[in-house]
């Protein structure tokens, strides 16, 4: 059973940068392609970023696309979300998530999710 948790989050000026890690325990996360997800107050959850298995490819909503990188880590079990030029409306909890599958997505068809780290931009 694939387990996930996500870490780096915190409180950052506009403009700042964070760095989110999502590791992967249980399973071999190469099998997985890997979703990044946010929710902010009285909000649905949003996807922002994917990157598949395999080749790596990724993909950018465009809330995010130039702002945000996404990686991974294979041999250390490790996904990243690097996140520049932050915005108060990045304000939310981000959420990794995995699904056994080559492809990856921003829509909500994973299996697995991690619980969660609260990024809130503000001065």
């Amino acid at each position: 059973q694939l387990q996930l948790v996500e870490s780096g989050g915190g409180l950052v000026q506009p403009g700042g940068s964070l760095r989110l890690s999502c590791a992967a325990s249980g399973s071999t996360l190469a099998y997985y392609a890997i979703g990044w997800f946010r929710q902010a107050p009285g909000k649905g959850r949003e996807g922002v970023s994917c990157i598949s298995s395999g080749d790596s490819t990724t993909f950018y909503e465009d809330s995010v696309k130039g702002r945000f990188t996404v990686s991974r880590d294979n041999g250390e079990g490790t996904v990243y979300l690097q996140m520049s030029s932050l915005k108060p409306e990045d304000t939310a909890v981000y959420y990794c998530a995995a699904v056994s599958s080559y492809h990856c997505s921003t829509l909500p068809v994973y299996s697995y999710w991690g619980q969660g780290t609260q990024v809130t931009v503000s001065f």
